[in-house]
């Protein structure tokens, strides 16, 4: 497991957090922010796995 794949989780809870204070407040801006963050950190997740997967059949 690799740094971006942490990041990647650390950044999709964060977004959570936002997504569902944004809800419960009403703030729409604060709500999108937590949507665009949570993909993000998808993103990053998946790229950390791919570089993971790269790594793991070079090594093997």
């Amino acid at each position: 497991m690799n740094k971006d794949r942490i990041q990647g989780s650390v950044e999709q809870a964060k977004g959570k957090v936002k997504e569902v204070a944004g809800k419960v407040t009403g703030d729409a801006k604060l709500e999108t922010e937590g949507k665009t963050q949570r993909t993000a950190g998808k993103i990053q997740n998946a790229v950390g796995g791919f570089k993971d997967a790269v790594k793991k059949t070079v090594n093997d």
